[in-house]
């Protein structure tokens, strides 16, 4: 199973969650961690080994050749994205902005705009105990997260074909790098806090998940501050309480040190060991 921790904002546990969740599951399952939140990874706090592997993934970028082009105009009125810019005599290609849809390239009756490899971004991997852990991270200076992602999930899969769980660290709010890691998701899990600002933005992730017709529950971190508001709200959405995650200090304190926090505090591992139920039973319905 593929299973999503993901959330409508960023600040709200969802790493932390991932983290232990997966260690504590690889225990029992072979299980992989995979980090998805390319522009800002930060799982790898918790491997205190260097990497095993890592490995650079490249997309493609259209490349200007001047000599077979007759600047007829048509790369630049076919590309959606604005990465191609005619000035003058020559066509100007703004890599940063292109989404390597091919068509200018495919569509370029002189064949002037091949494409070629340009770095995206990398793909390490780590090991602590049982668990494997992936962490993706975007280039410096791209916008283009998502292509990074779908590269990431399919070397995963071909790489790491036999575990029973699949846990995968997303970015946060309700755009295209978030789709683009939930999507392939048997399950979600959406991690908020009992605050305004989580509740509405949980709001917004929920209707994301409705629309992409997912499977998912929720987790409340921070459990204690507030808590009327955000059961009201998943009482009227008929939203699954999966969890609740009472806030205390010390999860805080070991986060920060980059330590694993479940085998530490007994509450954090009683809310684990809830999720893990329903994931096995979602399992075992597969």
């Amino acid at each position: 199973m593929k299973i999503a921790i993901a959330s409508g904002k960023g600040g709200t546990g969802k790493t932390s969650l991932a983290v232990n969740l997966a260690h504590k599951a690889s225990a029992l399952y072979p299980s992989l961690l995979l980090d998805l939140d390319v522009e800002e990874p930060n799982g790898s706090i918790f491997f205190p080994t260097p990497a095993l592997e890592h490995k650079t993934l490249y997309r493609k970028v259209p490349v200007w050749n001047r000599e077979a082009c007759t600047l007829c105009g048509a790369c630049v009125s076919t590309c959606r994205y604005n990465s191609l810019v005619k000035i003058m005599d020559q066509i100007l290609v703004l890599p940063e902005l292109c989404h390597a849809c091919y068509a200018c390239s495919e569509l370029c009756p002189a064949q002037a705009l091949p494409m070629q490899d340009e770095e995206l971004g990398s793909l390490s991997s780590f090991r602590l105990e049982a668990l494997d852990f992936m962490e993706a991270k975007l280039r410096i200076g791209l916008q283009q997260a998502t292509p990074l992602i779908a590269q990431s999930l399919e070397l995963v899969q071909k790489s790491h074909s036999q575990k029973d769980f699949y846990f995968l660290d997303c970015p946060p709010g309700t755009s295209c790098p978030m789709i683009a890691a939930t999507k392939t998701a048997d399950y979600v899990i959406l991690i908020t806090e009992p605050s305004r600002f989580g509740i509405w933005d949980l709001s917004l992730a929920v209707e994301t998940m409705r629309e992409l017709g997912k499977d998912f529950g929720v987790v409340v971190n921070r459990w204690g501050t507030a808590g009327e508001g955000i059961l009201d709200y998943l009482k009227k959405e008929h939203v699954e309480l999966l969890a609740t995650i009472r806030d205390d200090r010390r999860v805080a304190e070991l986060y920060s040190k980059g330590s694993l926090i479940y085998d530490k505090v007994p509450a954090f591992d009683a809310a684990l060991e809830t999720i893990l139920t329903k994931l096995r039973s979602l399992s075992c319905g597969k």
